[in-house]
């Protein structure tokens, strides 16, 4: 059988579900590529107007006022607008599959990628329209200052962030209310073994009988282990939600009363336990997002591919739960180099369980490669290629940001471009994309009717030049920062500018591999069918392409 076939064998969907469902996870997914090629248009002018003397751009991009106004909503499309609706939409059409039981609300499913696209956009206007710039960290008071930012544009802004995180609860809601749902293969199950198995418990639990001669705890878990960490990676990703909304409210709270002609006192909140916290929830992006979501991600790619049974099942449930514990106590390394910061916090929380990420993402890397190994002779699909490129970009950016969980080595590097490029941009854009290419690939036969892509050769133009063009981005830029080169600064005099040209160079290659992939898609199912994704799901369609079988197993 296909992986289409077994995706679909033992659902209950009918076609008008099927199509709805397609449909809400490909709107998603077209409003993510369109927001990435914002992203990465964004990133250039940022990479140009480095340059200095000879940067090529008209003058209004070289203001400081729209630099910054860029960087801080660079973030927000890049991270809310592309990643979080490309990441939601697989999930939304997986997490029925793998569970095998109908989606909880396609309606919540729509509200997510509107709210989403409509609080980026917003977002991103009151850079555009107010030069609202307080930097991507929004620390405290900064966001609240209107001597230096307009109040309505500060307005704007947190509306729009507001919004990306109710849309982002919405998905959670809609995730757990369908894993939780006592329907189909989980008509009999209790809500404490699904919990037991959502957090991974049951792995340990295997493990620990495994280690004292007893009988398996579960040979057959409630959930698979794609479900295991979409569902564990989303704890995080609540908490993240109602963090930042709560750090919204706050600022928008202050800013209204601006609006209205009363200064509030900023001083009354304390800006260090703003920072701490700010910090707690914005991290769990890293951890929830990145780190679990992408694991989970590369199992249940590596399953697929090779069509075999994961390597060390039960480790990687295991790890998973214990990626929980490590994501909500690893702050602190965002002060490492804070003064007024407790020694203890940053040793403890800053080094030491930051450091013990390297095993926890190893151990995901090690138990996928070793599920390929084992598998091989593979075929070079277009899906395998990208698998392994996330890997390669996360192989990269990990060591890179763990050399700096040392307070010695942080002062140094911390607030230089090595962190910004080196890690997170290799981190997101290398790894986390890469793998996110990898499930399109996976997933593009089953919500497309298994139409083919327009062309083999654009999809490889693709890979090979978004690949050497993050990672030699990331490297080049990164070297900057060891140069000294800060980040969230504005260079005007062509300082470190070989390194930055080459940087804006490997950048470009990024902007034309979005290119090609978008135009690949869109001849792959027309503009036609392109505006159909937008439209109302038919009463009919959605066989997948699959003749011989019925939808409902």
């Amino acid at each position: 059988m296909s992986f289409t076939k077994n995706l679909i064998h033992g659902t209950n969907f009918d076609h008008t579900s099927l199509n709805a469902l397609q449909k809400v996870a490909l709107r998603g997914v077209v409003m993510s590529f369109l927001f990435f090629g914002l992203l990465a248009i964004e990133g250039m002018i940022m990479r140009l107007v480095k340059l200095g003397p000879t940067n090529p751009l008209p003058d209004m991009f070289s203001h400081a006022s729209h630099f910054f106004a860029i960087m801080t909503a660079h973030p927000i499309v890049g991270i809310f607008g592309s990643t979080y609706q490309l990441v939601f939409s697989a999930f939304i059409f997986l997490v029925p599959f793998l569970a095998k039981k109908p989606l909880y609300s396609v309606k919540l499913a729509n509200a997510t990628w509107l709210l989403i696209t409509i609080g980026t956009a917003l977002a991103w206007t009151a850079a555009f329209a107010w030069h609202y710039a307080p930097l991507y960290t929004l620390y405290w008071p900064l966001p609240a200052d209107t001597k230096q930012f307009y109040a309505i544009g500060g307005i704007v802004f947190i509306v729009g962030a507001a919004l990306i995180m109710v849309g982002t609860l919405c998905f959670i809601y809609n995730i757990y209310a369908t894993i939780f749902a006592r329907v189909g293969v989980h008509k009999n199950k209790t809500t404490k073994e699904l919990l037991i198995s959502g957090f991974g418990i049951d792995g340990m639990l295997n493990l620990w009988h495994k280690l004292t001669g007893k009988p398996p705890y579960s040979k057959e878990p409630a959930l698979s282990l794609p479900v295991v960490a979409i569902f564990r990676g989303t704890v995080d990703t609540f908490l993240d939600a109602l963090v930042i909304l709560s750090a919204g409210v706050l600022v928008l709270v202050y800013l209204i009363f601006t609006a209205a002609g009363h200064q509030l006192d900023v001083t009354t909140i304390d800006a260090l336990l703003y920072k701490n916290y700010f910090w707690w929830g914005l991290d769990l992006v890293a951890d929830g997002l990145v780190l679990i979501y992408v694991a989970g991600s590369w199992y249940l790619l590596a399953t697929i591919i090779t069509g075999q049974k994961l390597f060390m099942e039960n480790v990687a449930r295991a790890a998973l739960m214990l990626e929980l514990l490590v994501s909500w106590m690893v702050w602190s390394h965002h002060l490492l180099a804070d003064q007024p910061q407790p020694e203890m916090m940053k040793l403890i929380s800053g080094e030491m369980v930051t450091a013990f990420e390297l095993l926890t993402q190893g151990l995901a890397l090690f138990i996928t490669l070793v599920t390929l190994w084992k598998a091989r002779p593979l075929k070079m699909t277009m899906e395998l290629k990208y698998l392994l490129g996330g890997l390669v970009g996360f192989g990269l950016a990990v060591p890179a940001a763990i050399i700096q969980a040392d307070m010695g080595m942080n002062r140094i590097l911390h607030n230089t471009t090595w962190i910004s490029f080196a890690h997170f941009h290799m981190a997101l854009i290398v790894g986390l994309y890469m793998t996110l290419y990898s499930a399109v690939y996976v997933l593009w036969p089953l919500v497309t009717n298994n139409t083919e892509m327009y062309s083999k050769k654009l999809s490889n133009a693709h890979f090979w030049l978004y690949f050497i063009g993050g990672v030699g981005m990331g490297a080049f830029v990164g070297m900057a920062g060891l140069q000294g080169a800060l980040r969230r600064h504005l260079y005007v005099h062509g300082e470190f500018h070989t390194l930055f040209t080459l940087g804006a160079i490997f950048g470009s290659m990024i902007v034309i591999a979005w290119a090609i992939f978008l135009y690949n898609i869109v001849m792959s199912v027309g503009i036609k069918g392109l505006i159909g994704i937008f439209l109302p799901a038919q009463n009919k369609s959605a066989s997948f392409g699959i003749e011989e079988e019925p939808a409902a197993a």
